[in-house]
């Protein structure tokens, strides 16, 4: 699968966590590594589906959600869900592998340097291979789900309003 989104996950959590204590967000590379986040579930329904069809059997499938995004565009989708503004700050791939090896000595790094590295190729689904759509399942949009946990890092929390101007983008 692409990149996995869910309540607990690594990706959108890290980087909404970051948006409480950091007035910049980094795009490393640029931002412009393309991603197609899948919703785990959708991928669960993949796994029973796969095992439950004959036809799969021996088949490799590439699961990816229903849109391509940019990095950057995952940042704004971010920083849209969590009514927050931040500067987002391009990192060339070699300053990021250089920060990334310091910041792997943490005990819960933020970046390491395989993620740097994972960072410099598109992570989408290839056009010639079997998807979601061969096991009869609809991928689910980040939009929808993102809303149901990403509002803990909104500053009034799950009641906040988007038509508040102070949280305005």
């Amino acid at each position: 699968p692409s990149v996995m989104f869910g309540p607990e996950d690594q990706f959108f959590n890290k980087f909404a966590a970051m948006s409480l204590i950091s007035p910049v967000l980094p795009l490393i590379g640029g931002g412009k590594t393309k991603f197609q986040p899948v919703y785990v579930s959708d991928v669960a329904k993949a796994v029973i589906n796969a095992l439950q069809c004959p036809e799969a059997k021996g088949k490799t499938f590439e699961l990816g959600g229903p849109e391509i995004y940019s990095f950057k565009e995952i940042m704004q989708l971010i920083m849209a869900e969590t009514y927050r503004k931040r500067l987002l700050v391009p990192i060339p791939f070699w300053v990021a592998r250089v920060k990334s090896w310091f910041l792997s000595l943490l005990p819960k790094p933020p970046l390491t340097p395989d993620q740097v590295k994972l960072l410099r190729q598109d992570n989408v689904v290839d056009k010639k291979v079997k998807t979601f759509k061969d096991l009869g399942i609809a991928p689910t949009a980040a939009e929808i789900i993102l809303p149901e946990y990403l509002y803990r890092f909104r500053p009034a929390g799950k009641w906040a309003r988007k038509s508040n101007p102070s949280y305005e983008n």
